[in-house]
């Protein structure tokens, strides 16, 4: 019988980070436990022994079957609706680029939509006549303030004489790292006749999500961030009644029907079973990733009460700590429901006319290269952030040797610019 492993200390020795390597940015690539390795590696080996006998009769009938299964299960989905992509990009890309607009018609988003959808959009808009819509909206608003302005801009659209067909959100957005009220603005869709696209990128494994009562019209997230899963995994939730919509994968697959075939029976699972040659051998880990989640303990909690609750109050904590160290703040809202997650946001202590993205990449690269800390450091209106990632293999004590560095950092900067590593 395994045994638990305490979060902390005890779990981080279950990763292979080079010694010294403090990474407080598992939000961007994540990573996963030897344990996990071990399974990927004995499918890789399987692969190459026999690959066509894996590839054929393996991998695309009994084990995608597993995996799939797994991660339905995980997330209250039938499996029938959960298929499996490379990443939260591909998915989201999916289902873009397999939608029909027409000139009436809008999509809208929040002014922190991940920037590659932004561009999916841009890029999508100039071959067919549609409108993009953008909310731009107030960071520290409250979760009712937020639906609120989601649902006049819904009404505003309708007034003009456009269609709103689809509105894409975010469970956790990425840069500021923020959580969404999206169950309220998946109910709000529903009212108002529009397709909800959640990008849950951060979603699973991060939150408890019941994907069936949620009902999202499209959903899509990565496993390989803060599932534990080997980089790149990913779940495309489609539920029955969208499935005739998503009629391509990305490239198109060997299971491609024409319309008239389609037609006649769901091809929705068997389109993503045979796409292309690539390595799918990362979906085969998400069974041991959620058995190895298993053995995780904080306190009286275990499995995904403690990872989730461990990453919440550890990212509180952390925050806090990193912003008194600067002598400045913690993005939230008055009732602290932006900050519900395993990601927190910490304004830099750098004046407005110092700040811009080359700034922020320069930050980023002297405190990894230099200092062997792993952060995000982002401008966003006019101001610098730095987003920390919680994880179970982090104590507050590396945000604190995060903090000191930051400032460390900052004071040189301020003195001497040419000190970073550009």
């Amino acid at each position: 019988m395994a045994t638990f492993l305490m979060c902390g200390q005890e779990a981080a020795k279950h990763f292979v980070f080079d010694e010294g390597y403090i990474n407080l940015n598992h939000g961007s690539y994540g990573t996963h436990p030897i344990e996990v390795r071990s399974v990927h590696r004995k499918y890789q080996e399987r692969a190459e022994a026999r690959p066509d006998t894996f590839v054929r009769y393996e991998l695309r009938t009994r084990l995608l079957k597993e995996a799939r299964q797994a991660i339905a299960d995980y997330v209250h989905a039938p499996i029938e609706t959960c298929v499996l992509v490379p990443n939260a990009s591909t998915g989201i890309d999916t289902v873009l680029r397999n939608l029909i607009f027409k000139p009436q018609d809008a999509v809208i988003c929040f002014s922190t939509i991940y920037p590659a959808f932004m561009n999916t959009l841009d890029y999508l808009a100039e071959r067919s006549e549609f409108s993009i819509l953008k909310i731009e909206h107030d960071l520290y608003l409250s979760d009712d303030e937020i639906c609120k302005v989601f649902e006049k801009f819904l009404e505003k659209i309708s007034d003009d004489g456009k269609k709103a067909k689809l509105a894409i959100f975010d469970t956790i957005t990425s840069l500021p790292a923020i959580r969404m009220p999206f169950e309220r603005l998946t109910e709000i869709c529903r009212s108002h006749g529009v397709l909800s696209c959640i990008d849950g990128a951060h979603g699973v494994g991060q939150l408890h999500l019941n994907i069936s009562q949620l009902d999202p019209d499209f959903f899509v997230s990565n496993c390989h961030k803060w599932l534990f899963t080997p980089r790149s995994c990913a779940v495309l939730y489609v539920p029955a009644r969208n499935q005739h919509l998503i009629r391509s994968t990305l490239p198109t697959g060997f299971n491609f029907r024409k319309k008239e075939k389609a037609a006649k029976s769901n091809n929705y699972v068997a389109n993503f079973a045979a796409v292309a040659t690539t390595d799918d051998t990362p979906y085969l880990c998400i069974p041991a990733a959620l058995e190895w989640r298993k053995r995780i303990a904080f306190g009286e909690k275990t499995g995904e009460e403690a990872i989730i609750s461990y990453n919440k109050e550890l990212a509180r904590k952390g925050g806090q700590l990193v912003a008194d160290i600067l002598g400045t703040e913690v993005l939230d809202n008055e009732e602290l429901t932006l900050g519900d997650c395993a990601m927190t946001n910490v304004r830099l202590p750098v004046g407005s006319e110092k700040c811009s993205e080359k700034v922020a990449d320069c930050l980023n690269r002297t405190m990894n290269r230099r200092y062997n800390v792993a952060v995000n450091v982002y401008y966003y209106r006019q101001a610098l952030w730095v987003r920390l990632s919680a994880q179970i293999y982090l104590e507050l004590q590396h945000f604190e040797a995060a903090g000191r560095v930051l400032r460390e950092v900052l004071m040189t900067y301020a003195v001497d610019d040419s000190r970073l590593m550009d």
